[in-house]
């Protein structure tokens, strides 16, 4: 096994449950308040949510050829909270069966892709992977920002050493 396997291994158990905490928080909310434009990036948790899954599908087509994928980062891929849960639940256990059927070789190999420009690109795996992973983080953050500006509470933590302190 890759010293670098392990590693994704644990970024998309990370990922998984990441997601759930934050999935679990927003339902809580108002539809109103939920689809609020609060000047977040993709303006409203919302957009927010739909854009981390729009871009998962577009990383996971382009690097296992398979699924759905938008031209849009913007993309809007549920209206509703309810199926867009489901559809992430889906997607983050597509990414771990995705990450647990790697072999050695497969992180160092070149994949060849286009942007939602058409620009080609050319990137090693694992190096998709950690934009991939880091790329969700990032928005989780302002997702999470957004939810304390709503409910004038703080949100379940989403720090990566609560996930490995709650598994040990």
């Amino acid at each position: 096994m890759s010293a670098m396997k392990p590693h994704f291994q644990m970024m998309a158990a990370y990922n998984r449950w990441a997601n759930a905490r934050l999935y679990d928080a927003a339902a809580g909310l108002p539809d109103d308040l939920y689809r609020k434009d609060i000047g977040l990036f993709f303006r409203s948790l919302h957009g927010t949510l739909n854009h981390l899954l729009a871009t998962d599908r577009i990383w996971m087509k382009r690097i296992d050829g398979r699924g759905e994928a938008p031209d849009r980062l913007n993309a809007i891929l549920f209206e509703d909270f309810a199926p867009l849960r489901e559809a992430r639940e889906a997607e983050d256990r597509r990414i771990i069966g995705f990450v647990e059927g790697l072999k050695d070789a497969d992180l160092e190999a070149i994949r060849d892709y286009k942007t939602t420009r058409g620009v080609p690109q050319r990137d090693p795996l694992k190096v998709i992977l950690t934009h991939l992973f880091n790329h969700e983080t990032h928005h989780r953050g302002q997702a999470h920002t957004g939810l304390s500006l709503l409910t004038g509470a703080e949100p379940p933590s989403l720090d990566l050493m609560w996930m490995l302190r709650e598994k040990s």
